[in-house]
């Protein structure tokens, strides 16, 4: 009896917990973005960064604060940290920094030891989520590419990246000299405007940014190429594809030496040479030895020279794949078509993103403004392809538009409530370019004249000479 009537008083009291429901939770919009960012940003990539004694605020702290800051499309740079930081103030309990004058100054003196940090992070994502996309055959295929971005015309900015002597340097030409009478005559021109000359290289199978370098207008985009391939690791099998500006004995030796090979278009400004050695070569076999790489006793280089009929004329690309079955002249051809997507990855970050023009006004904050613009623009690529390869949509149909679209939509309207804690996902699953049909040709009613516009022409091709020969027999007894 004693245990019925325990039996029968525990009832109600079941029926009660059964009954007692867990209030409800709501999602905000600014949670998705928290839970997004925890996907990138991991305390442990920061374990071995040594910090000020004085600095109270964490590299996680400043890292989100900076993303959410250039996601932000307010007009002023001040309203976008106030922004960033309404919503990073959900993200952590104290947030240390306070003001943008503070948020900028830790930019400025961090950003040189964040940036490797975050290129390996977001390099190691890529490799996650990538699948069949992250190589292309056997090779990591990465374009090189450089463009400029503009800046305000300060006087900071100026002595930064403006050209120092505009029209008046030693190699340009005398006006003087000039024919047409009305030009000799006229004022020169006023000085470039202070543009930032940025360098990409740019994965080619998941169709988003690997690494870059920046500098003044007047920078060197061979030079920055070799400080990237001397400062960055690069995966084994890396094809680096490039247009014809990125030629030069230094820089395709500094390849070869790191273990990479690469697929670069040549004009009339390479001089190949062919029946260097006396062993039979194939056909399409050429080396490359500029009079400099000779007389200083460095070895050519052996190379292949593939030609194919471009849409104005035809195109010359030289490898250091020298085994057909490896790269075919097919193959080549469609990965230097590919290469074009690097451009249109410029336009996505001026155009799309909004960076044309940076707002900086200092030198400093102008280099730090355009390298955070980069990572964030690279983050939400990075989120949008990995939801796409989950439902099998190829990079190539990625529309950068509507992702920015979707991350400033959930930074603007931070405190509206969800319907589904799967919406960032499903709204970045279908932000993808339109599949239609065109009924009608995409190109403008008026044609630029493109008969004066300069391509790259056949490369000069001749025999070694008796001399060449034997310094190349010499060189090869030596060594």
């Amino acid at each position: 009896m004693v245990r019925k009537q325990a039996t029968k008083a525990s009832k109600p009291r079941r029926a009660a917990q059964v009954n007692r429901q867990a209030p409800k939770v709501e999602v905000l919009q600014v949670d998705l973005l928290q839970r997004a960012l925890a996907w990138i940003v991991g305390r442990q990539i920061f374990d071995d960064l040594p910090r000020h004694g004085n600095t109270k605020w964490l590299p996680t702290q400043l890292i989100v604060l900076a993303i959410l800051w250039v996601w932000s499309d307010r007009s002023q740079l001040t309203a976008r940290y106030q922004e960033a930081r309404q919503s990073a103030l959900r993200f952590y309990e104290e947030l240390q920094l306070h003001t943008y004058q503070g948020f900028i100054g830790a930019l400025v003196t961090w950003t040189e030891r964040l940036r490797p940090l975050l290129w390996s992070r977001l390099q190691e994502l890529m490799e996650q989520v990538g699948g069949c996309y992250w190589r292309l055959g056997e090779f990591l295929v990465l374009a090189v590419d450089g463009s400029r971005v503009g800046t305000p015309r300060t006087k900071s900015n100026e002595q930064a990246f403006a050209a120092k002597k505009y029209g008046r340097g030693k190699k340009a030409k005398s006006r003087a000299a000039w024919k047409n009478k009305k030009r000799r005559s006229k004022k020169l021109s006023e000085p470039v405007k202070p543009q930032i000359w940025l360098t990409m290289i740019w994965h080619m199978g998941l169709k988003m940014p690997w690494c870059w370098r920046t500098g003044p207008s007047t920078a060197c985009e061979r030079g920055h190429f070799l400080d990237l391939l001397k400062s960055c690791v690069f995966p084994e099998n890396t094809l680096f594809c490039a247009d014809a500006g990125f030629v030069g004995y230094e820089l395709w030796k500094g390849i070869m030496d790191a273990g990479h090979n690469f697929l670069i278009r040549v004009g009339g400004n390479v001089h190949l040479l062919r029946k260097l050695g006396r062993v039979q070569l194939e056909r399409d076999i050429v080396f490359f030895w500029p009079h400099d790489a000779r007389t200083s006793k460095q070895p050519p280089l052996m190379l292949r020279l593939l030609e194919f009929q471009g849409a104005r004329g035809p195109v010359f690309l030289l490898t250091s794949v020298l085994e057909v079955k490896r790269l075919s002249l097919k193959k080549a051809r469609e990965l230097y078509k590919q290469r074009w997507g690097v451009e249109l990855q410029f336009r996505t970050l001026k155009q799309t993103f909004g960076r044309t023009k940076l707002r900086s006004h200092n030198s400093d904050r102008a280099l730090v403004e355009l390298d955070w613009s980069l990572f964030g623009l690279w983050i939400i690529q990075l989120f949008a392809v990995k939801e796409q390869i989950e439902i099998a949509s190829p990079p190539e149909r990625s529309s950068a538009a509507l992702a920015i679209a979707v991350f400033r939509d959930l930074l603007r309207d931070r405190h509206r409530v969800v319907a589904s804690p799967r919406m960032l996902t499903l709204q970045l699953r279908e932000a993808v370019k339109d599949d239609y049909d065109r009924n009608s040709s995409k190109r403008a009613r008026y044609q630029p004249n493109y008969k004066d516009a300069p391509s790259a022409t056949q490369p000069k091709i001749k025999s070694a000479t008796k001399q060449q020969r034997q310094a190349y027999q010499a060189l090869a007894t030596a060594l």
